[in-house]
């Protein structure tokens, strides 16, 4: 366990864990570095604060494409990468300044309520 509940990234890392305990791995980063601010891994497989900082570049470069293609007004909301057997979800706050990075197995979970779930959480870190 990466990470202690006297935090509100642990806090949203604890409630993630408690609404879907089947999660492969989750952390909360911080967009401008890309540390985990809090982290936790069901999977021996996976480490999550190294996939964060990969994650930070996924969303850096959606942003310059996004400024590259002038599109005033939006935001990114969520990027879904779906691999075979995983689905990995990058979830903004409202300030875009963090995001929540979930791990699940694609065929155990409903893609509808780990977003809805990360949706609620991430209010948390605003």
């Amino acid at each position: 366990m990466a990470y202690s509940v006297t935090n509100s990234a642990g806090k949203v890392v604890d409630a993630v864990l408690t609404d879907l305990p089947g999660l492969l791995a989750i952390a909360v980063v911080d967009l401008n570095s890309g540390m985990s601010l809090a982290s936790h891994s069901n999977s021996p497989a996976i480490n999550p604060d190294t996939a964060a900082a990969y994650n930070t570049e996924v969303i850096k470069q959606k942003q310059k494409a996004m400024a590259a293609l002038k599109l005033q007004g939006e935001a990114i909301d969520d990027v879904l990468v779906t691999l075979s057997n995983q689905l990995h979800l990058l979830k903004l706050t409202e300030t875009g300044t963090k995001f929540i990075y979930l791990v699940v197995n694609a065929r155990d979970t409903n893609l509808a309520i780990a977003r809805e779930v990360l949706r609620t959480h991430a209010a948390q870190l605003n």
